[in-house]
């Protein structure tokens, strides 16, 4: 597992904690940088998964 995604997890972790608590708290401006560290978050697990592909295809 590569760094990115392990950073992109948290991100995706901590944006999902925004957005809830943006929603029930009815602060749409921490709604939305929940959603933007969600997408944040998911474009860069995606990114560590090409460099542990590129990596292990490499390796061969």
């Amino acid at each position: 597992m590569h760094k990115d995604q392990v950073k992109g997890a948290a991100n995706q972790a901590k944006g999902a904690v925004k957005d809830a608590v943006g929603g029930l708290t009815g602060n749409t401006k921490l709604q939305a940088e929940g959603k933007v560290d969600k997408a944040v978050g998911k474009v860069q697990s995606k990114v560590g998964e090409a460099k542990d592909k590129t990596r292990d295809a490499l390796k061969n």
